[in-house]
């Protein structure tokens, strides 16, 4: 279900979504899943460096691991708007298909 809309939802948008989802949720936010979640939460308000950047590319890489079984991640990559919003192209393959697709998902998880 698209969690905008309330409408059906489905293949790479429903990916897009969850991974969203994962990304931009605490880890330990969750009453019963203390586990679900990223670290990038943690990490959006520290200095935008090289390291702080390599730490969002391994949170998201390996939350979505964990919780996204219908992907593989292939790469991951950063986009600065002028608005100064701070995105990641995620490349993965799709475990069902095989298929190969590049999902957007601004840090924080914000639209």
């Amino acid at each position: 279900m698209n969690a905008a809309t309330g409408r059906y939802l489905s293949g790479t948008a429903h990916i897009s979504q969850s991974i969203g989802t994962i990304l931009a949720t605490p880890l330990g936010s969750r009453v019963m899943r203390r586990d679900f979640g990223s670290l990038i939460p943690e990490l959006i308000d520290q200095p935008l460096n090289r390291a702080t950047v390599l730490r969002i590319y391994s949170a998201a890489v390996v939350a979505i691991q964990q919780w996204e079984p219908r992907v593989r991640v292939g790469n991951v990559n950063r986009t600065m708007g002028e608005d100064g919003r701070f995105t990641l192209e995620i490349s993965l393959t799709r475990t069902d298909t095989g298929e190969s697709d590049q999902i957007r998902v601004p840090v924080g998880g914000a639209q």
